[in-house]
């Protein structure tokens, strides 16, 4: 991008430079007897070579026919390259890639409470496709082309940094100090351990969830800042296990998760003090029936998780429900409660 700009700046310098050059000989040659404006008229009339009268006397006067001579040569030379390489950087459509690319730092920059992916591949894709499902505000970093086409083609709106992620200044350029969480997928253990300590140093209450492929990488992670480490390997081998003992629930959760068409999630919602809520039992939120959610379990403020409580336990503030819904009402219910 620093290239197109820099090609545009010099391409509006030099064409500035002529005109102002052009304009001031023709006022030194005439010595002031036509003002400045004319000059200029003149001189953008010559390299334009647009045929309209002269404005100044250059006809008969050999230093100005002289001068307008070597402006119009080496003049519209710069005009005409100018003019050529905008054409190539619109038809090439760079033009329209900064433009982009500025759009969506705009939109970055009014982000709260969003989440930030660090790689696009094979899973870090399916990653930004179930945010993007459940209504989050996502932001991928990537430095391959190739795998933000892909994630632009999965995610229309997609807002994105083309940039490597182990750089501090494209994870504040997508607004790791106001993010919620960063979510990272790097091919390399090594990398995902520096973002996360660079994540953690840069925002100290964001939550960071970190993929690893050694085992052993994960007390490091822990220690660099991670909330939660994934092992993609340890997340295959339960997979196979599972579709092995118990084909039609494994069934069931694909078919909610990968469907294009249902909108069924499991979620959770935290109990705010100012909810309304606070104090009540299960019954009384009117969970189940206005909003047709089901309540899986209850994790209490000391972390003891309670499955599939009763209506008549209590919800205190700071507590946390298992739900499984509709994207929607649980998007509602997360905003009451």
């Amino acid at each position: 991008m620093m290239n197109i700009l820099r090609r545009l700046y010099l391409i509006l310098f030099a064409i500035i430079f002529v005109i102002t050059l052009g304009s001031y000989g023709y006022y030194l040659l005439f010595r002031g007897e036509h003002n400045l404006m004319d000059c200029i008229y003149m001189t953008v009339i010559s390299l334009t070579s647009v045929g309209y009268g002269e404005v100044i006397e250059v006809t008969g006067n050999m230093p100005a026919e002289i001068f307008t001579m070597i402006l119009i040569t080496f003049g519209m030379g710069i005009i005409l390259y100018g003019i050529s390489t905008l054409t190539a950087i619109i038809i090439e459509g760079e033009l329209s890639g900064i433009l982009r690319k500025k759009k969506i730092e705009k939109q970055i920059k009014k982000l709260k409470n969003h989440y930030i992916v660090c790689g696009g591949g094979e899973t870090g894709r399916p990653v930004l496709l179930e945010l993007s499902m459940n209504h989050e505000q996502v932001v991928l970093i990537e430095h391959e082309e190739g795998n933000i086409e892909k994630c632009r083609n999965t995610i229309a709106d997609l807002l994105y940094i083309n940039g490597d992620a182990t750089d501090d200044k494209n994870l504040i350029a997508a607004g790791i100090q106001r993010a919620s969480g960063i979510l990272i997928a790097l091919p390399s253990d090594k990398d995902c351990l520096y973002v996360t300590m660079t994540a953690r140093m840069l925002n100290k209450k964001i939550r960071i969830i970190s993929r690893m492929i050694e085992g052993k990488l994960e007390p490091k992670l822990m220690k660099a800042g991670a909330n939660g480490v994934v092992s993609s390997n340890a997340i295959g081998a339960l997979r196979m296990a599972s579709q092995m003992i118990r084909p039609a629930a494994v069934d069931f959760l694909d078919q909610m998760l990968r469907s294009s068409q249902g909108n069924l999630r499991i979620n959770e919602i935290t109990i705010s003090g100012n909810s309304g809520v606070s104090g009540k039992n299960i019954g009384e939120s009117g969970l189940k029936e206005k909003l047709g959610l089901l309540i899986l379990g209850l994790k209490q403020i000391d972390g003891e998780i309670e499955f599939n409580p009763s209506p008549s336990q209590v919800l205190k503030e700071g507590a946390t429900l298992i739900v499984m819904g509709a994207v929607e009402n649980i998007t509602r219910a997360k905003k009451a409660f």
